[in-house]
């Protein structure tokens, strides 16, 4: 058996999880995290605060003035992800960036994790703040949050993109699978000297709530899900966007768009057969850097603004 300093390094090690914790914890230093680590460089936010929903007190912030973009954050991590790319995403936007449930200034509280109620509460918040419908931007477990408020709130949602995230827990590469079974309290210790670790720390509201956090998202990972019937339900134009070299199967990917009415034919001299949905594969991406991309932004910019080619 290993020692939980042993177990936990073995985790770190070797599981690249849905909800990118080595995103988190590997991420270049001067990309994701600043030179000293913990929270990426940001600019501060025109407005911020909490709002409860559904008993959780969201935590957001709005950056920018524009069209509003919904921006939603990869697990084990919170809105400071986005860091190195808000800047641009805001210079042209209204960006409202949220920590999910239990991530960042969002305590864990008492409440299981969960997509479902997660859609639900983001739908909330948005009416809170006074939005009525906004397009959406969500990695990782933000994409999974965005589905579901897509499809449990399609009022809410114009335009939405899903980065890095899948329709069916079937999508993963079996050793992705396995690994994210390692996923919990366990763990704990040992990622006390990460940049992940101390990125929670610094903004938690209860920061001893970190190895229920790692329990929560464990059972969240190793939940069953197929929303492929979903996918026919997303009403608005829809981006898919992954790396070339990220955890999913391609044909899990390509059978994505596909659901959505992508990649099932020829679009025809005058595009008369193309989908209003897309697809984008970012060369030499992978799921732990493509939320800090800075082609991220310059490939889904268009897609949000409802910019068109020149034979549309």
């Amino acid at each position: 058996m290993l020692g939980k300093r042993q177990l936990g390094s073995s985790i770190l090690a070797k599981t690249p999880t849905v909800l990118a914790t080595a995103a988190l914890v590997a991420a270049a230093p001067g990309a994701a995290f600043g030179q000293q680590g913990g929270a990426p460089a940001r600019p501060a936010p025109e407005r911020s605060g909490h709002v409860e929903a559904n008993g959780v007190r969201y935590y957001y912030e709005i950056h920018g003035r524009g069209e509003p973009l919904l921006l939603l954050h990869g697990g084990l991590g919170s809105l400071d992800m986005f860091g190195p790319v808000l800047p641009a995403l805001a210079a042209g936007r209204q960006v409202i960036a949220v920590d999910l449930h239990g991530h960042g200034r969002t305590a864990l509280g008492n409440r299981s994790i969960n997509l479902t109620d997660m859609g639900d509460d983001l739908a909330a918040v948005l009416t809170k703040l006074g939005y009525g419908q906004v397009d959406v931007l969500g990695y990782s477990l933000g994409g999974f949050v965005a589905f579901r408020l897509a499809v449990q709130h399609p009022d809410k949602v114009r335009r939405l993109v899903l980065v890095s995230a899948a329709y069916a827990r079937d999508g993963f590469y079996p050793d992705v699978l396995a690994q994210q079974a390692q996923m919990g309290a366990a763990a704990a210790d040992a990622m006390k000297g990460t940049p992940m670790y101390q990125g929670y720390v610094a903004v938690a509201p209860k920061p001893e709530d970190f190895p229920r956090l790692l329990d929560e998202m464990g059972k969240l990972l190793a939940t069953p899900y197929d929303w492929a019937d979903d996918v026919k339900k997303l009403r608005g134009p829809v981006m898919l966007v992954y790396g070339d070299s990220d955890m999913y199967r391609p044909e899990h990917v390509i059978e994505f768009y596909k659901l959505l009415g992508g990649g099932l034919r020829d679009a025809g001299w005058m595009r008369e057969n193309m989908s209003p949905n897309r697809l984008a594969i970012l060369p030499g991406r992978t799921h732990y850097d493509i939320f800090f991309a800075p082609e991220l932004v310059s490939t889904v910019l268009p897609f949000l603004n409802g910019e068109r080619n020149a034979m549309d």
